[in-house]
């Protein structure tokens, strides 16, 4: 079988980490062929998707962890799955991405669906389930942040489309560079940003769930480095284990519905407390995390779940 994994250049792949390289490594195991599909490298002819990719080997191999063997067009005959993990920011190219992909056929499974993923906005989807976020708050309007700032004791404020941890604040009421962040964030208050609500289990970490076909597949705790209040591992945070509570499943089985009505087989959701603060659904993370700290496989059961998808796909 052919898979394609749509993603940011190889060489920013940080081999002991990415999730991307685990499946695609998980896939060659298989004897599938595995191909690197660039930003810009789809082309609509006549309404019929083409694939400018590169053919690639994985290995373990730290300094290496690509053979390349060439560049190729596929058509879609020649494709059983396509990945989409292009980090966000979810801008006009990857808008445009999803839009070509739209065009792809039902009988190729694409993890995850491209509607589905123009449809949750990762951090502002989740506002609709009121009783599972903390209170919060999405606007441009100086007087409105201001006034949500003045009824908290304590917020984060973060931009709609950021990744990594990157511009995560953490503003005191009374805070004098309050102004400051705001008209950074919202570039002079011209474009919205989101304010929640202090979640004081932050100072412990926050939880990483990767949800595959709507069912828990693992959990880490990220917990943030010394003079520094980001959970994020990509902005210094430590993954320790941990377990998936009974408010987690709460949380999980309000969302596992729409989930799989928008066709969102692997997602992360990051959960504080009782509370979820995000959806992930562009190129969520942690699997490499997950095996070392449990011993486990987990692209076993991702690969798994791809090859029924493709079964099933056959049959329409």
């Amino acid at each position: 079988m052919n898979f394609i994994f749509l993603m940011d250049p190889l060489e920013s792949v940080m081999m002991e980490h990415d999730t991307s390289f685990i499946f695609m490594l998980e896939s060659h195991r298989r004897g599938y062929k595995v191909f690197f599909l660039p930003e810009g490298g789809i082309t609509l002819l006549n309404g019929q998707p083409i694939f400018l990719v590169t053919e690639v080997i994985p290995q373990q191999v730290k300094d290496k962890p690509f053979l390349l063997k060439g560049q190729k067009r596929l058509e879609e005959k020649d494709v059983d799955a396509i990945f989409i993990r292009t980090d966000p920011p979810f801008d006009h190219r990857y808008l445009m991405q999803t839009w070509l992909l739209d065009r792809v056929s039902p009988r190729i499974p694409i993890i995850n669906r491209p509607s589905g993923m123009r449809t949750v906005n990762e951090k502002i989807w989740a506002t609709q389930f009121a009783s599972i976020v903390p209170p919060t708050m999405v606007s441009c309007s100086r007087a409105e942040l201001l006034k949500f700032i003045q009824e908290h004791d304590e917020i984060v404020a973060k931009p709609t489309d950021g990744f990594g941890g990157q511009s995560v604040f953490r503003i005191h009421r009374g805070d004098l560079n309050t102004n400051v962040i705001l008209e950074s964030l919202t570039h002079l208050y011209t474009r919205d940003i989101i304010l929640q609500k202090f979640i004081p289990q932050a100072e412990k970490g926050d939880k990483r769930i990767l949800l595959l076909n709507g069912e828990p597949l693992g959990a880490i705790s990220r917990v943030h480095a010394p003079g520094d209040h980001r959970n994020n591992i990509f902005a210094g945070g430590k993954a320790v284990a941990t377990e998936i509570t009974s408010r987690d499943r709460e949380i999980i089985s309000i969302l596992k519905p729409k989930l799989l009505e928008f066709g969102l087989y692997f997602v992360g959701i990051d959960i504080i407390g009782d509370y979820l603060i995000e959806v992930n659904v562009t190129s969520p993370t942690c699997v490499q995390e997950m095996n070392h700290l449990y011993r486990v496989q987990l692209e076993k059961q991702v690969i798994n779940f791809v090859e029924k998808l493709i079964k099933d796909s056959r049959r329409i």
